[in-house]
């Protein structure tokens, strides 16, 4: 007999079943080999000489088997009825198992049945268990070359289901905010503050992650936590560089106020900081709180009165404050010299040391006089403020830096401190014969984290003065600390009052600009909206500054090491784990999780204890609020979710061979995304949402430990790019863009 055998051309579990069918019947039984052939319509074919056709696969077995064994080969039992109709559909619907498995007999080749049942089990066998695995072996061992022929002409594509939509996902979520935020009982209440940016310029890249950066990925951090948090922040608007800066632009500090508040406000919300209240301190709530402190202070006995020797203009009749002096600087004679610091040499100064001082408002030569100004007395208030300094700093593990100028401040023993000056733009003294004069900016700006909060909701004394149920963490740059850890904590102890007071305080070293300094007054360096010109999107520029920032030392901001980190870790890294995974989902399950088993996975263990371990040192990091090394930890995750992909080899051998093994990767791989998603987002929120949308998910609150949120049937959306490669000639050119003059 000479027969042609036409074998399936198709892709699916179906069509691998009737090519083994067909091959091994063809290697036992006749001289034929199963071919393809793009002419033939039918799904397969048997064609004789005298022109007989077969064209369903279980027939062609029996037929062709039929030659050695007669009329045997047309016999059925029970196993032809379950791969008939059990498997049959099985295989056509791409879905798992779920009748018992008929009990398999002992192994005969020669049998159609046994050829017919096994050509069906096949397909799916790594969803069987162990005891039918044997069997298949087995079988396959005796028609090892049919097999492998049969398998290599079917180019295997499972059945992909359709994508819904739905949402199958069991965790526990970011809770939602409240309108508006207060403390909360049995709950862990926080108040994050930042240092309050002086409104006298645009803020450069150190500003920003010396506070409202570092400041905000706690926050963030606190909030995907499901901590009760309340983040605030705003512009400090008083003193004696606002008055300067005002005459330089010919405009009164309100209206230069205003401007520069919007500017501030415009800065951040690029760079995605997440204040829950943006305010300023030029308020009447401001006013009310910090004399009501100052006047606690007065009666409590906190307060004295001295007499000051300052620079005095006789053409407009005014005490002059440092920076409205200016002259010959002593050390390298520059003649622009300010009162308070040489910009050409950067020697700090007393306006008394230069040579030949002159107004700034109208040239005259002022004259020594003495003025009489209130002093807080630091000195009686030094005791308990030791033991609150050592308690709390200690209780809240403030940040080495911060401990370290604290003590020497008080090491050296606290003496008076003036709070007053003579300006017009600040907050009144409200003591009579000082009408003329304004509070110290550095004793009222601190206050204005109270007034802010004030003018952000009426219960602000339920965080304030709240010190058993909230814990206040302050994050600003090291040159602030003294007036966060002596002055405010004292002027608090000594107003009598129970105040929500510092319980950590992070603060960060300097950090430079390309191996210089940034300057506001020179506009030397990256500033706020620079950033926003490079067309390089926020997560790039939060991951940056956060993975260098300057925490126990100066760092420097560096073109080329931005570019890097850009092209060699975000993108090589983080982008290719999610971009390579989700594509992969869509293309093959048509972005439907399958059901799946981990233990299909051989090493899922492994893989759980490595991210539970990097997830605690994660924890212990964000709590601690070592931020750099937080995201270090992270990023630490994805570099594990890409090299489980890598190990077991995530490819189209995969998951055309081993298909129960190619679900568990998947599904695991997606669950660790969403994992991965959860934790960068303290750093690159943005981000975070990219892979929420592709995922299909809500906010994951960052859990304490690896958990299989996503289901089975959950449904995700089509792969995006979450970052693009920069061009690393791009580093010439913003070398030059950027590192001169700011842009006005």
């Amino acid at each position: 007999m000479t027969e042609q055998v036409y074998g399936s051309l198709g892709s699916g579990l179906l069509d691998l079943s009737d090519n083994l069918k067909l091959s091994i019947a063809t290697s036992l039984f006749s001289k034929a080999s199963v071919i393809q052939d793009k002419d033939v319509t039918k799904s397969v074919l048997l064609k004789t000489k005298s022109g007989f056709e077969l064209i369903e696969p279980n027939a062609i077995v029996r037929y062709l088997a039929s030659s050695r064994i007669g009329l045997d080969a047309f016999r059925r039992t029970e196993l032809s009825h379950f791969e008939e109709v059990v498997l049959y559909n099985v295989l056509k619907s791409g879905k798992p198992l779920t009748n018992p498995l008929v009990k398999l007999p002992s192994i005969d080749t020669s049998s159609p049945e046994q050829i017919i049942l096994f050509s069906s089990l096949y397909p799916i066998k790594e969803a069987l268990p162990e005891s039918a695995n044997t069997w298949i072996s087995e079988f396959a061992s005796k028609v090892e070359k049919a097999v492998a022929h049969a398998t290599s002409i079917t180019k295997l594509e499972r059945a992909k289901e359709e994508n819904t939509g739905a949402s199958h996902v069991e965790a526990e979520f970011v809770k939602p905010q409240d309108a508006s935020i207060k403390p909360k009982p049995n709950e862990r209440n926080i108040l994050i503050t930042s240092a309050l940016p002086y409104v006298n310029n645009v803020p450069h890249l150190g500003n920003i992650v010396g506070s409202v950066l570092s400041a905000d990925i706690y926050a963030r951090f606190c909030k995907a936590r499901n901590y009760n948090t309340l983040f605030i922040c705003g512009t400090d608007e008083y003193g004696t560089a606002t008055e300067t800066k005002a005459l330089e632009e010919k405009v009164t500090p309100r209206e230069l106020c205003t401007k520069y508040h919007k500017i501030h406000s415009d800065v951040y919300k690029w760079f995605q900081i997440g204040f829950d209240y943006f305010g300023r301190t030029t308020t009447e709530l401001q006013t009310e709180i910090a004399q009501d402190i100052f006047m606690k202070l007065y009666n409590n006995g906190y307060l004295e009165e001295q007499s000051m020797r300052q620079l005095y203009c006789p053409v407009h009749n005014g005490f002059l404050a440092d920076r409205y002096v200016e002259g010959e600087c002593p050390k390298c004679h520059y003649e622009d010299a300010r009162g308070d610091q040489c910009d050409k040499c950067g020697t700090l100064l007393d306006p008394f040391e230069l040579i030949n001082p002159r107004c700034k408002l109208d040239n005259a030569s002022p004259e020594p006089k003495n003025s009489n100004h209130i002093f807080l007395s630091l000195d009686k208030l030094e005791p308990p403020l030791r033991e609150w300094v050592a308690k709390a700093s200690e209780e809240g593990k403030w940040s080495k830096n911060s401990r370290t100028i604290t003590d020497s401040w008080i090491k050296e023993g606290l003496l008076p401190r003036c709070i007053t000056r003579d300006l017009v733009w600040g907050t009144p003294v409200p003591l009579d014969g000082f009408e003329k004069k304004v509070l110290y900016v550095w004793f009222d700006a601190t206050i204005g984290y109270i007034s802010i909060t004030a003018n952000y909701t009426d219960h602000w004394k339920e965080w304030w003065k709240n010190p058993d149920h909230v814990d206040l963490y302050q994050f600003m740059g090291k040159d602030n600390v003294p007036f966060h850890t002596v002055v405010f904590p004292a002027s608090e102890i000594g107003t009598g009052d129970k105040w929500t007071m510092l319980h950590h305080l992070s603060t960060t070293e300097y950090l430079q600009y390309e191996g210089g300094k940034f300057s506001k007054s020179r506009g030397i360096g990256v500033f706020g909206n620079n950033a926003q010109d490079s067309g390089i999107p926020p997560s790039v520029w939060r991951y940056y500054l956060a993975s260098i920032r300057p925490e126990s030392s100066d760092s420097q901001f560096s073109w080329g090491e931005f570019v890097s980190k850009n092209n060699n870790e975000l993108l090589a890294n983080l982008g290719n784990f999610v971009n390579r995974l989700t594509k992969f989902v869509n293309a093959k399950y048509n972005g439907v999780v399958p059901d799946y088993d981990v233990l299909n996975c051989e090493n899922y263990d492994v893989l759980v204890k490595d991210v539970n371990a990097i997830l605690k040192q994660y924890l212990v990091d964000l709590e601690g609020v070592h931020l750099r090394k937080g995201l270090e930890v992270a990023m630490q995750l994805s570099a594990r979710g890409n090299q489980f992909l890598q190990d077991n080899k995530l490819d189209n051998s995969l998951y055309n061979d081993k298909p129960a093994k190619s679900d568990a990767v998947i599904a695991i791989g997606l669950n660790l995304i969403y994992l991965v998603g959860s934790v960068i987002y303290p750093y690159m929120p943005e981000t975070t949402t990219q892979i929420n949308q592709i995922l299909n998910t809500a906010s994951l609150r960052i859990p304490d430990e690896f958990g299989l949120f996503i289901k089975a049937g959950h449904c995700i959306n089509k792969a995006q790019y979450l970052f693009k490669r920069i061009d690393e000639k791009k580093v010439d050119e913003w070398r030059a863009l950027y590192g001169g003059k700011q842009v006005k």
